[in-house]
């Protein structure tokens, strides 16, 4: 199988990563904005080949995986809509799905059919090529959104590809995906990055964070995440992390009145019913 990965960074190249470690592909082209990306990517035997361009990239593909965040992906398709073999599969990493799905429609033509989007359960705050972990996907839960036009084969043979990097199916509709996904990913990513900024705005900032402790380092680790990949998907999943904000702005007005009034049983309480939950969670996995 000959792919093509359009956007080497941590998830991309972990993905060549694996591939690569499971002889999973006869070859691997990997095109990214910085051209010196993939240019270390052959470097480092992830990648066979460089391309200059996304269109370069995906000739003779059999497999095309859209990389790149959220917001590049329909420029993507655009550049190779003109240039996918009448057989070629594409399908992406992308952390929202329904605005991914719309440009797939729109873009991709015929292709569409054969395009099947999936969104891998794993990553974190690293960033890179650099940082590429062949097991990054071992254990780890895949998301895939087909739509009616995605043929079957097709499906199969994404599924076939994670499930040879150690993880597990799992099938959704992409909108219930984004909303899903709002409120366990998205939002806590938002609520992370608010955290910090808000005391990094402080006059005192540097005095807390220099005594931070393992709490506040466990709650904003992932704060260290791009800021360019989350501001697109915040962006592309606005209307479903919107209304989880709003529930939760609701509860911590609650919250407030609690603590102006000195109802020290209603705190408890909340604070009881989530802590359960998440005994009961247990342990989890990192990513988006």
């Amino acid at each position: 199988m000959k792919v093509a990965i359009l956007g080497c960074g941590f998830m991309g190249g972990s993905l060549a990563a694996a591939l690569r470690s499971g002889s999973l592909a006869t070859s691997i082209t990997g095109y990214d904005l910085d051209p010196a990306v993939t240019q270390r990517g052959v470097e480092l035997d992830l990648l066979d080949a460089s391309a200059a361009s996304p269109a370069q990239a995906v000739q003779g593909a059999d497999l095309v995986v859209l990389a790149a965040p959220v917001g590049s992906m329909p420029e993507l398709m655009a550049d190779i809509a003109g240039s996918l073999g009448p057989a070629t599969i594409v399908t992406d990493l992308g952390s929202s799905k329904a605005e991914v799905v719309q440009a797939a429609r729109r873009l991709l033509g015929p292709a569409f059919a054969r395009f099947v989007p999936a969104h891998p359960i794993a990553g974190g705050e690293r960033s890179g090529l650099e940082a590429a972990q062949p097991d990054l996907f071992q254990g780890r839960t895949v998301l895939i959104t087909p739509e009616s036009e995605t043929r079957a084969d097709a499906v199969e043979r994404v599924e076939q590809l994670w499930r040879s990097s150690g993880a597990t199916i799992v099938h959704m509709e992409a909108a219930q995906h984004d909303r899903v996904l709002a409120s366990v990913s998205h939002l806590p990513h938002l609520l992370a990055f608010a955290v910090v900024a808000h005391i990094a705005g402080q006059p005192d900032a540097q005095a807390k964070l220099s005594i931070a402790g393992p709490g506040f380092r466990d709650f904003t680790r992932i704060a260290a995440s791009s800021p360019t990949l989350w501001r697109d998907i915040a962006m592309a999943n606005r209307d479903a992390i919107g209304s989880e904000l709003r529930g939760l702005i609701a509860l911590l007005q609650q919250v407030d009145r609690a603590l102006t009034a000195g109802d020290a049983r209603s705190i408890e309480e909340m604070f009881e019913r989530a802590s359960a939950t998440r005994r009961r969670l247990g342990g989890s996995q990192s990513g988006q």
